[in-house]
């Protein structure tokens, strides 16, 4: 019965959370928040994307297991998942994401110039199973961040939805983003799709396995987007900048997934106290892992 005292709990809590069997808490609670699990199926078009191969599907793979356990182990505030200036690569990948100076398959923490690899909306890993084989999908990257960032899961789509066009207006080529629009003048395609698109354009500047561009089809990437509050941002500086301006909804959406995982069920609404009451005590602590753990 001593686990029944408050201060014998948190002292066993930290410690098995200090013990390297920890890393199952990555192993399985990010493999399934981040979708890493899917990882292993993803098969990019090897006619659009010749350069993929098994050494970077590993490497995708290592980089957000290494960034999600140093959260953990560093015990940092949660809110470095999306804002830190760091992240784990080798020489496969710092080649993939155009960081020099990287050699050998070790994987070893570099601190990042730009801020457009920090935190997870720049991994890989994420950015390709969010795509299709061939092309970005700013639905499904968007989808992502609403759901698992801000926690409001879109609306599940109508039985009769048309596809996206493969081509632009008088069957030109088109950006994704154009596609998009066309698609979007549908009435029964835009009340879905509104809160999720502008999301999914602010990462547009990451192609479908990952690597930065700055032009698609010849035309130069339209970047802008917004936040479901109306809130706008250029590119994915500009969208992790409005998410780190309201870190409790980061923070309570990362709540109800460890719950979720530690409960083996899905967060009902009566739930909501014991949510907001993590988060309430969390936020006096930095929003540290720990703190919403214990």
């Amino acid at each position: 019965g001593e686990l029944n005292a408050p201060a014998v709990l948190e002292q066993q809590v930290r410690r098995m959370l200090a013990d390297q069997r920890s890393a199952a808490l990555v192993d399985n609670f990010a493999g399934q928040w981040l979708l890493l699990r899917n990882i292993p199926n993803v098969t990019p078009d090897p006619i659009a994307f010749p350069t993929f191969d098994e050494n970077l599907r590993a490497a995708f793979t290592r980089e957000s297991e290494l960034f999600v356990e140093s959260i953990m182990k560093d015990d940092r505030s949660v809110v470095d998942l999306l804002g830190a200036d760091y992240t784990f690569v080798n020489e496969r990948l710092a080649e993939h994401y155009g960081i020099p100076g990287i050699y050998g398959n070790r994987f070893r923490r570099v601190t990042l110039d730009d801020t457009r690899r920090g935190g997870l909306l720049g991994h890989g890993s994420l950015l390709t199973v969010t795509s299709y084989p061939n092309r970005t999908s700013p639905v499904l990257r968007g989808k992502w961040v609403l759901e698992n960032v801000l926690g409001t899961p879109p609306p599940a789509p109508p039985d009769d939805v048309p596809p996206l066009p493969d081509r632009g207006e008088g069957g030109q080529p088109a950006t994704v983003r154009a596609l998009m629009e066309q698609h979007r003048a549908n009435p029964v395609c835009a009340g879905c799709h509104a809160p999720m698109d502008p999301l999914g354009f602010a990462l547009e500047n990451f192609d479908a396995i990952g690597r930065w561009r700055t032009h698609e089809e010849g035309r130069e990437l339209d970047v802008s987007g917004g936040l479901p509050d109306g809130q706008a941002f250029t590119g994915v500086d500009g969208l992790e900048k409005g998410l780190l301006e309201r870190p409790e909804l980061f923070a309570g959406t990362l709540t109800e997934k460890l719950m979720t995982f530690a409960l083996g069920r899905g967060v009902e609404h009566f739930d909501g106290p014991a949510v907001r009451k993590i988060v309430a005590e969390a936020a006096k602590n930095d929003y540290r892992m720990s703190s919403i753990i214990l």
